[in-house]
């Protein structure tokens, strides 16, 4: 980091205090950090503390005169190798996702032309809002970094998800996106029609000398399971434990690829590189695709539960006097890979994944069909493949059918990035 700039915007919250911190260890670290303080932050800690410890002059308003003539808010903008969020409120994160700029900060954020990473704090209700979730989505859709807030006790007296994450894992997540970020100031190649990819498998390519591969590329992978709740207590749900998502995600963020990995309920962690949007069900899972897109490529490995509970009991079912069950009124899911086929904004490239338990390659040639994808990728669940460590694929394209011997999940994942790359990535020299 040694070099490096930091602007580092702070919003209102009492967690603000913990920006004095994040500077301190910024500049241990080597870098510069300028910082710009919102009214809501300015409740919280002053200009003259954050003056002190970055040494460096503070901006509060768009207004300034002095401020403007000496650094325009462009300029400001501009002049950064990140552009750091700490706190990230609700408010403000409704704002960057909206493109609002009704202040310093918000203006600043419309204007960057850099990396953003933001650290939210906020009460957990408000994290777990349907409309906190949908500006998160489409931020990381937008390519912003937003990390996952701690869970634990908060001021206001209730516990979850929520807490500012500690400065040393923001400063983790600063390094990260530094080293992200890539050297190269060479133009981004055009990104193929769907016409040109359609069931095009070549073989794995070699490295691009010099460059990686999938760099300047968007790539959306789903992962996981969706839970579909019944009532508060249960749901529906399946055996997918979103290790082969999450290691394709990974595989394509090793080539250099910007991935939005958009994660069912899953104990896993984040790949190194990925943006990651969590999601409970179907549609939440819906929503986060539309919101992430456009893409270069899309790959659908989540496990999609196909219907729902249509009335979700707002108390726990009891069991009647007879003891039997209360009936349960299904409706269908939206069927995100064949929506996303229709969408305007298809990706060029579209895999869907297909578990089955018997006749597996026919059913992935219908599916291929049915959805409008390019490839399906089919494996046999009959075993212990969901939740287990190794996979066998077939790959379903225009040209017939590929398949590959038992390998582990992260195996079947480089490979399949590999084809990826082959298929949408630089063209060679």
């Amino acid at each position: 980091m040694q070099g490096a700039r930091i602007l580092l915007i702070v919003g209102g919250g009492i967690a603000a205090y913990k920006a004095c911190e994040l500077i301190r260890l910024i500049r241990k670290a080597g870098a510069t950090v300028r910082c710009v303080l919102t009214a809501g932050g300015a409740h919280f800690v002053t200009p003259m503390t954050l003056a002190a410890l970055s040494e460096q002059p503070v901006h509060t308003s768009l207004w300034d005169l002095k401020d403007e003539a000496e650094m325009g808010h462009i300029q400001l903008s501009r002049q950064a190798d990140l552009v750091v969020v700490c706190p990230a409120t609700a408010d403000l994160l409704a704002r960057m996702a909206a493109g609002i700029a009704d202040d310093l900060a918000t203006t600043l954020l419309l204007a960057t032309d850099k990396p953003v990473l933001a650290a939210p704090a906020m009460n957990v209700r408000m994290w777990r809002h349907a409309a906190t979730r949908r500006n998160v989505a489409a931020l990381r859709g937008d390519g912003v970094t937003v990390l996952e807030p701690d869970e634990g006790a908060m001021a206001c007296g209730e516990y979850g998800p929520g807490r500012l994450p500690q400065p040393e894992a923001i400063m983790a997540a600063i390094a990260e996106a530094l080293a992200r970020l890539s050297p190269s100031t060479s133009p981004p190649t055009p990104s193929p029609t769907p016409s040109e990819v359609e069931g095009r498998l070549p073989p794995a390519p070699s490295e691009v000398e010099g460059r990686l591969p999938l760099a300047g590329r968007h790539i959306l992978v789903t992962a996981g399971p969706t839970h579909e709740p019944i009532d508060p207590v249960r749901y529906i749900a399946n055996r997918s434990s979103g290790r082969q998502g999450f290691a394709i995600a990974a595989a394509l963020a090793a080539l250099g690829a910007r991935v939005s990995l958009v994660a069912g309920p899953v104990a896993l962690p984040t790949p190194p590189g990925v943006a990651r949007i969590d999601v409970e069900t179907a549609r939440e899972m819906a929503a986060a695709v539309a919101a992430a897109l456009p893409a270069d490529a899309a790959v659908m490995v989540a496990a999609v539960a196909d219907w729902r509970v249509a009335d979700v009991g707002e108390r726990k079912l009891k069991k009647t006097g007879d003891g039997a069950p209360p009936p349960l009124a299904l409706v269908e899911n939206p069927d995100i890979l064949a929506g996303l086929a229709r969408d305007p904004r298809r990706p060029p490239l579209l895999i869907g994944f297909a578990a089955e338990t018997h006749d597996v390659v026919p059913h992935a040639i219908a599916k291929r069909a049915r959805k409008g994808a390019d490839w399906i990728v089919a494996n046999d669940v009959s075993g212990d493949v969901m939740g287990g460590a190794a996979n066998t694929v077939h790959i379903v394209t225009a040209d017939g059918v590929e398949s590959w011997e038992e390998l582990p999940k992260e195996q079947v994942a480089t490979r399949l990035a590999d084809r990826i790359a082959a298929a949408i990535g630089r063209t060679r020299a």
